[in-house]
């Protein structure tokens, strides 16, 4: 195998070439070396002068590039598959493999009138054909409200949409019963155009898909009545589909296919779903897990018991310890929502919070005035700084939810 030329001799520049240099002596080289300047050679001098112009471009390739240029510099020829040192993988898969319409392509601003179009060819024709353009339906949106039920189940909805459809008197063509075509009087009948532009490197040839007829090779000559020759009706149409479980608030889920119909024929729109979540009046969502704020009396806290917790299907016992205090946080593991696509689950977080009356009759207040000098009432240093700690962890954390 030839040993690899130094793409800035490749080039004929020196290393501390500018951009428009390096520019200018590419499109010289590919000038010069263009395979239909040579197509009266012999069959060994045109592949010397193809392997010529993609040298230039694989030399241009990383040299045009700040990025891939700064690692030639450093490294040469061994800097990597994918800038050029690999064995002709550069900027993306060019190299020995590559056509000249695909060269053209990608560097469709060095060679401007030289024929940058990917279907353009000199002195011949090209056998690549354009791809014809598809018509595609516009998207429909709409808003689905959720549950943490739905969310923690998965819902399957009905909804009746309005939407364009294929006009059923013309199967969506336009054309009157489906079948008033003729043969497009422009391409007549293959669905593109051939045109010839004069450069200085000779003819060029190009096609491209018909405008006429946008590649169909037909057009109509009479219009449906129906539809005045859109191919489109709007009905309501009943769509059914599955909000999978974890979903969250803002979510668009996408029903390829499900949009709206496009005129004269084509591929129908999606439908995208943007997902509402209705809040609970119990529990708040902080991601997979939930959050309820539980209000014990005086007297469990201090004592003990049990409570009672909402969870997204019943209700849950929790047993209070003695001397429970505010923001002590419970958790009941694997009791939230789960994950979107994932088995697991997340928790139900018990913020717990005591209630302090605001009202007292003069028995209560002598009772709590009988106890306010006992030093198993009055907290320590130790014992504040702990609660405040606490408190301060809870009020500090984000998006809890927590007022």
């Amino acid at each position: 195998m030839a040993e690899k030329r130094d793409y800035y001799d490749v080039l004929g520049v020196s290393k501390g070439a500018s951009a428009d240099e390096i520019k200018k002596a590419y499109r010289k080289m590919a000038i010069k070396y263009h395979p239909d300047k040579w197509s009266q050679a012999s069959e060994a001098e045109k592949k010397d002068a193809e392997e010529k112009f993609k040298e230039a471009a694989e030399a241009y390739d990383v040299l045009s590039d700040t990025d891939k240029r700064a690692k030639y510099d450093q490294f040469g020829h061994s800097m990597g598959a994918g800038y050029g040192g690999g064995g002709g993988n550069y900027g993306g898969g060019f190299g020995g493999g590559m056509s000249m319409e695909d060269i053209f392509a990608h560097f469709g601003d060095i060679f401007g009138d030289m024929g940058g179009g990917s279907y353009s060819s000199y002195g011949g024709r090209s056998s690549a054909r354009p791809r014809k353009h598809v018509n595609k339906g516009t998207d429909l949106r709409i808003t689905v409200k959720v549950t943490l039920k739905d969310i923690m189940n998965g819902v399957t909805k009905k909804l009746k949409i309005p939407k364009m459809v294929a006009c059923s008197h013309c199967n969506g063509t336009g054309a009157k019963d489906g079948t008033a075509f003729k043969t497009c009087p422009r391409c007549h009948g293959t669905g593109y155009v051939d045109t010839v532009q004069q450069t200085f490197m000779g003819p060029m040839h190009s096609t491209t898909v018909c405008p006429e007829c946008n590649g169909e090779g037909k057009i109509i000559s009479e219009a449906c009545t129906y539809c005045g020759g859109t191919g489109v009706e709007k009905k309501e149409e009943i769509v059914e589909f599955t909000i999978p479980a974890g979903v969250e608030d803002g979510m668009v889920l996408t029903m390829r296919g499900q949009g709206n119909a496009p005129r004269h024929g084509g591929v129908n729109g999606d439908l995208l779903i943007k997902i509402q979540e209705e809040k609970d009046p119990e529990l708040i969502r902080d991601g997979d897990d939930l959050i309820y704020n539980l209000m014990l009396d005086i007297p469990t806290a201090v004592l003990g018991g049990s409570a009672e917790v909402p969870m997204v299907e019943g209700k849950a016992r929790l047993k209070i310890a003695p001397g429970t205090q505010p923001g002590k946080v419970l958790r009941l593991r694997g009791k939230g929502l789960p994950k979107f696509q994932s088995s697991a689950k997340g928790d139900i977080l018990v913020n717990v919070m005591v209630y302090m009356p605001e009202n007292l009759n003069d028995t209560e207040k002598a009772a709590i005035e009988s106890l306010k000098d006992n030093p198993n009432i009055v907290p320590d240093k130790s014992t504040s700084q702990r609660i405040f700690s606490r408190l301060r962890h809870i009020f500090n954390k984000e998006n809890r939810g927590v007022e």
